[in-house]
């Protein structure tokens, strides 16, 4: 424990992230999930120089997806990662139908960052949902519309309202390469809005 502590916080919150989605792949691919909040700490770290946010992003699904406890952060990478975590994780609902309970927990999200000022939350819905967004990119180029059955939400409109929402509510980063590479995604992969 003591030789992890040595470690930088970004270095030891990509090795508990590693371990924690050991064995996990995105949804639909064979891809090591580790990947996604890689990504998402890059991203992050294109928006800001703080290292508790950039560790936050690269730890964002361990609660979410893996099952870590906030107490568990709290423990490894202080209160304040922690609660960055906790603010970009959603509610799942235990025992409810991920496809029943997708439109709630999406406004959920949405509601949350439109009533933050916090852009370090901001900061990693950004990362997290351009990540997101780059890989349905990447594999509606080589799938087409079969992509979307490997989603909870099929209905490509649903899916394309959660996703432009973040134009608005993240709009307080308008200024950052993420964000206009975010919107222009948006847009090529939903369409223009109308």
């Amino acid at each position: 424990m003591e030789e992890k502590k040595e470690l930088g916080l970004v270095t030891r919150a990509v090795i508990f992230a590693a371990e924690a989605h050991d064995g996990q792949v995105r949804k639909g691919t064979g891809i090591p999930y580790i990947v996604h909040p890689v990504e998402a700490a890059a991203i992050a770290a294109g928006m800001t120089k703080d290292p508790e946010v950039i560790a936050a992003a690269v730890l964002h699904d361990t609660a979410e997806d893996a099952g870590v406890s906030r107490e568990q952060l709290t423990d490894e990478f202080g209160v304040r990662v922690a609660k960055l975590v906790a603010a970009e994780s959603e509610d799942k609902r235990e025992g409810v139908d991920p496809r029943l309970s997708w439109k709630i927990r999406k406004q959920e999200t949405i509601d949350h960052l439109e009533q933050t000022n916090d852009v370090d939350v901001k900061i990693l819905a950004l990362a997290d949902k351009l990540s997101n967004l780059r890989s349905i990119d990447r594999d509606y180029r080589a799938e087409g519309d079969r992509l979307w059955e490997r989603f909870n939400q099929k209905d490509t409109k649903e899916i394309g309202w959660y996703y432009r929402s973040f134009i608005r509510t993240c709009a307080a980063l308008k200024e950052t390469a993420a964000y206009r590479e975010y919107a222009e995604l948006v847009d090529k992969v939903f369409g223009p809005e109308k």
